[in-house]
């Protein structure tokens, strides 16, 4: 592993499902410490590039090293093993099990040596609602505060870097503040986030760099500031 380089790269990476292709051929990095966004339109590849990078696809080709290591095709468990977590889109948390209960899954794949107990008093401080409703269902929830569990929970394993999907789909506008700004004070506090979002104006004054996907390629790339200013993201992302 070199420590000066990249957390998370991808080279060249294929990647789709049994009837097409969807990613064709996509390079990106993130270095630790940075907040980098990947913006898209509908079906350009977003989601199914956090699948991949997650083991949750196997890549047709290309490669995907994490911590310096290729990880591409192996099993979601190793890969969360290693110090990556995700926050699928659409929440998916356990809707049967409480607030705790739905923790203690994040905690279940933490390494060797770390107290559940204490990473669970980190999220409660992160989130003083989901501490007031902890013996409470998931599925009674909001969707905000179930966005704010499923941030938790994966919070829960200290990865290395996390993988956020779309996390203000479906959000009031107040709710989608509360996520970015808390989306603000991990990355202050030294997070390496990967950040999928249609909210285009939010993750661009959020991140440090973003890359720009259209129909399974990576089109543009660059400092956020930068992006923002181009014509082409002006007009196809922050409608002006």
């Amino acid at each position: 592993m070199n420590p000066a380089g990249p957390l998370l790269q991808l080279d060249a990476v294929r990647a789709g499902y049994t009837a097409s292709q969807v990613l064709d051929g996509i390079s990106l990095e993130v270095w630790p410490g940075e907040v980098v966004c990947l913006l898209g339109r509908n079906g350009a590849g977003k989601t199914t590039t956090i699948r991949t990078i997650s083991g949750l696809l196997a890549p047709a080709s290309g490669s995907i090293r994490f911590q310096g290591q290729e990880i591409a095709g192996k099993s979601p468990v190793d890969i969360v093993g290693r110090g990556l977590s995700v926050v699928p889109e659409g929440r998916k948390v356990f809707q049967s099990l409480s607030v705790e209960e739905n923790l203690m899954v994040g905690a279940y794949s933490r390494r060797k040596g770390l107290i559940p107990s204490a990473g669970m008093d980190e999220i409660f401080s992160l989130f003083p609602r989901l501490a007031e409703r902890r013996r409470q269902a998931a599925g009674t929830l909001s969707g905000g505060e179930q966005q704010m569990l499923a941030m938790g929970r994966a919070l829960m394993s200290r990865p290395r870097l996390l993988l956020l999907d779309e996390p203000s789909m479906g959000l009031a506008p107040l709710l989608i503040d509360l996520v970015f700004r808390t989306i603000n004070v991990l990355a202050e506090q030294g997070m390496t986030i990967l950040l999928v979002e249609q909210n285009a104006a939010a993750a661009l004054d959020l991140a440090d760099r973003c890359y720009v996907l259209e129909r399974g390629r990576i089109v543009l790339s660059g400092p956020s500031e930068e992006l923002a200013r181009t014509e082409n993201v002006r007009k196809a992302y922050l409608g002006t």
